[in-house]
Formats: C-alpha cells, sequence, structure tokens
C-alpha cells in the first residue's frame, strides 16, 4: 500500500518508516520537522509540511494516491500539555480532525492512530484492559481520548476503518540500533540515564522511593520500538476486515526505575550519579498493560521483551550519536494555508 506517514521523522515514526518500506509498502513522511529529524528518514520520500494545512493535506492524499494513513504527530510531554493545554488540543486534537476531513474528502478510509496509556490516567487495578475506565488527568491523555472518539464515531458511518493502539513505553533503538530517541529537550527514563552514563548530564533523579514496590520506585511497563512498530503493522494488515481496533501494546511486564538503573550500569559497564527526589504528582506506583487482546486478535508477540535487549539496543545508538541526530539547525514549522 501507499501509506501517509504523519510525524514520520519522529522516533516511532521513523522506525515504522522503516519497517513499512522493508515490507515492500510504499511510505509517504508528513512531517513539520518541529521535532523529527530528516536523517531519520531513509526509506521515504519526505514532505515538510503541517497537519493545520488542509490544503496540502487534501493535494498530497491525491497526487501520492494514499491508502492508508499513520498517525505519529502528536506533542507527548505532560508536564508541556499541563502548562499549554490549548497547544495540546490544536496539534494533538485540532490537527488530527484535520487530517481525518482531508482523508474522508479524498475517499482514504485507514487509519492507525498512536495513542497512549494516558487515556486511563491512575488506574485503580493493573494491568490495565482496553476496558478500564479512561479518566485522563492532564490535557495530553485527554486530547488522545477525544481522538479515539472521534474516530470512534466517524467509524459509524462506514467511512474509516481505523485502529487505535495505546503505547505504554516505547524504548531502544529500532532497525538494529539503527534508529533512536532524540527528544529535545529529552524526558524518557531510558535516554536520560544513558545520557548520565555517557556524562552528558550530572545525575539520574529518582522521583519517589516509597512506594508500594519491592524496591520502592516506580514500576513501569517497557516495549521495544520494533514489537510496537510490527504491531501497528498487524493492525494495518486487519483494517479491511475491521471497521475499529483498539489495542494495549506492552510487554506486560513491568521493571523499576532502580532495576532500569541497574540494567543500564550494567550494560555500558558505567557508574553515575543517582540522586532520589521526592515524588512527582500523578505519578502512580505501578502502571502495566495486558496486551493479551492483541496477541489473540492480531497474533503479535513481543519479540524482545527483555529489558537488557532494549538498553543495550539503546545505548549503542546512544553511543554512536552522543549529540543525538546531526542535524540540530532543524527545519522551522511551516506556515500554514487553513480553510
Amino acid at each position: 500500500m501507499k501509506i501517509l506517514v504523519c510525524g514520520g521523522a519522529g522516533y516511532i515514526g521513523s522506525n515504522m518508516t522503516a519497517l513499512l518500506a522493508a515490507e515492500g509498502h510504499t511510505p509517504v513522511v508528513f512531517d513539520n520537522l518541529s521535532k523529527g529529524h530528516r536523517v531519520a528518514v531513509q526509506d521515504a520520500e519526505i514532505i515538510i509540511g503541517d497537519l493545520a494545512d488542509y490544503d496540502l493535506l487534501v493535494e498530497t492524499l491525491k497526487a501520492r494516491q494514499i491508502e492508508a494513513v499513520m498517525h505519529f504527530a502528536a506533542w507527548i510531554e505532560v508536564g508541556e500539555s499541563v502548562a499549554e493545554p490549548l497547544k495540546y488540543y490544536r496539534n494533538n486534537f485540532s490537527n488530527t480532525q484535520n487530517l481525518l476531513s482531508a482523508m474522508e474528502a479524498t475517499g482514504v478510509g485507514k487509519f492507525v492512530f498512536s495513542s497512549t496509556a494516558a487515556v486511563y490516567g491512575m488506574p485503580r487495578t493493573v494491568p490495565i484492559v482496553e476496558e478500564t475506565p479512561k479518566a485522563p488527568i492532564n490535557p495530553y491523555g485527554h486530547s488522545k481520548w477525544a481522538v479515539e472518539q472521534m474516530c470512534h464515531y466517524l467509524s459509524q458511518t462506514g467511512r474509516l476503518n481505523y485502529a487505535a493502539l495505546r503505547y505504554f513505553n516505547a524504548c531502544g533503538a529500532g532497525s538494529d540500533g539503527a534508529r533512536g530517541e532524540d527528544h529535545r529537550p529529552e524526558s524518557h527514563l531510558i535516554p536520560l540515564i544513558i545520557q548520565a552514563a555517557l556524562g552528558r548530564r550530572p545525575d539520574v533523579k529518582v522521583f519517589g522511593t516509597d512506594y508500594e514496590t519491592p524496591d520502592g520506585t516506580c514500576i513501569r511497563d517497557y516495549i521495544h520500538i520494533d514489537d510496537l512498530c510490527r504491531a501497528h503493522l498487524l493492525a494495518l494488515n486487519k483494517l479491511d476486515d475491521c471497521d475499529e481496533q483498539v489495542y494495549n501494546l506492552g510487554n506486560g511486564q513491568g521493571y523499576s526505575v532502580r532495576e532500569v538503573i541497574e540494567t543500564v550500569k550494567r550494560v555500558s559497564g558505567k557508574d553515575f550519579k543517582v540522586v532520589e527526589a521526592d515524588r512527582r504528582p500523578g505519578d502512580p506506583g505501578i502502571l502495566t498493560s495486558d496486551a493479551t487482546k492483541a496477541r489473540r486478535e492480531l497474533g503479535w508477540v513481543p519479540e524482545k521483551p527483555e529489558l537488557e535487549t532494549m538498553v543495550a539496543t539503546a545505548w549503542k545508538w546512544h553511543c554512536d550519536h552522543p549529540d543525538g541526530y546531526p542535524d540540530r539547525g532543524r527545519e522551522p514549522e511551516k506556515k500554514t494555508r487553513r480553510r
């Protein structure tokens, strides 16, 4: 298929683009490069554009004869979403509505949406299943849940077949360590710890050591980027037969902050300073997934579930790219034409 990958120059999008190309599809990347990296896209055409630009979206969908769309173009920082909620609703919700409108206008009816475990908020029980009540506690999670609801109602009209994939913690470097995480600023745990191991930051902060967990630190569910992308491919292949798919994507096994720190130390052979700090508001002690539904309906099984494998691929990428991708002069967001 010819597939438009929105946000395809970012961490997950670039790995997905590479997998699509390897599987014989024709991916076309659509990215404003405000967060993504042009050099991460080596297997596809890239169109520099913004999802607010309805006319460019329609033009692209028509000219490239796009048959399906994948969406990885959301803002993802929880703290920033609390400080700037309108920014998050504009990009994550309004721009996705704009994209779906362009798809509807051009007859493109297949959509794979990158959602998040943040739609569950602070669940009372774990592991989390898809039926767990949706109670997001920040604009980031709420904007993703609003998109899921929009897709649900649009699918009821018969004009959209979609999959919403709720991630837990994507990590590692894909394509044998070729494509890694380079967020600016970085907020994800494994890259932050690796940066400390490389001497790129003075320490690693552990927020909370008195949780009701075996070592007192938070436990989270991690999933290797390659496993994550394979699940998207399986969901894409099922869109012909299913108008609505919703899946959790995680390993189902949690690792504590201390376990992640010790794994990075073991893989890297480096020691570094660890600083204990107070809990952050809104951080639950344990968040793990139940991905039984994805395993049953998609035949998806994580092939790299071991924390050491995830960390080792990330370590390799960061050692090869100590300053991140070599495109710090990233192009600014394009001004957009609006309807």
